[in-house]
């Protein structure tokens, strides 16, 4: 797999998708981005400090049903990486990894297929490790904090890329899932309600409880207290 690291970039994520004409696996990282993106089109603070990283695979003979398995092997090695720092995160069901109650790191995903298969993914990782994130208000945290002393950006970024290039399984996913069988609060366009999370079905949904109904949910954000 080719490697690239570069120090400032726009996006890791639209940077790397110059290697898709050339159907090359690539791992794109960068110290910082001036236009770091997450989910649903919002701004991704990315300064100097942090780890930010884009993985782009392609695929054989990968059914389409299967794409949720890129975000849980993303996810896994976030929580690896932490873990190897001594610190223990759990995953927010879909894309975000937390700890203490604070964001460590989100994931942005973006899928490419073909007819009913998966032919490529371009994985965004945006980790902190000693950056700043003061300004967010006490909703991130970075690993120098959990861990109690300074990890610096090369050094997570060292592990991360290992332990992305790692095998995982939709069971080290869940076994780092903590909040299924409680009250979550959802907001699914306007409306906002509580439920019960009940189970990540293999294909990525959310089957909540509410009002003793159960109900798959494929897009909406959950609110919980970790």
């Amino acid at each position: 797999m080719k490697i690239e690291l570069l120090e400032e970039i726009s996006s890791t994520n639209d940077y790397i998708k110059r290697y898709l004409e050339r159907e090359e696996d690539t791992i794109v990282s960068a110290k910082r981005q001036t236009g770091g993106k997450g989910t649903k089109g919002r701004s991704f603070l990315s300064d100097e400090g942090g780890v930010y990283f884009s993985a782009l695979t392609f695929y054989k003979n990968v059914p389409a049903c299967d794409a949720f398995r890129v975000m849980t092997h993303a996810a896994v090695a976030v929580c690896r990486t932490a873990e190897s720092f001594g610190v223990f995160p759990e995953i927010k069901w879909a894309n975000d990894v937390f700890a203490g109650g604070r964001k460590l790191a989100g994931i942005l995903i973006e899928n490419v297929f073909r007819g009913a298969l998966l032919y490529a993914s371009i994985v965004g990782i945006g980790l902190n490790a000693e950056n700043d994130v003061s300004a967010l208000g006490g909703i991130a945290v970075s690993l120098s904090e959990l861990a109690g002393r300074k990890i610096s950006a090369d050094e997570a970024r060292e592990t991360l890329i290992k332990e992305y290039l790692r095998e995982s399984t939709f069971e080290d996913y869940l076994s780092r899932v903590r909040f299924l069988g409680r009250t979550v609060q959802v907001t699914e366009g306007e409306r906002q309600y509580f439920a019960t999370a009940k189970e990540i079905l293999g294909d990525g949904r959310l089957l909540i409880e509410e009002n003793g109904a159960l109900r798959a949910l494929s897009a909406a954000e959950i609110g919980i207290k970790l």
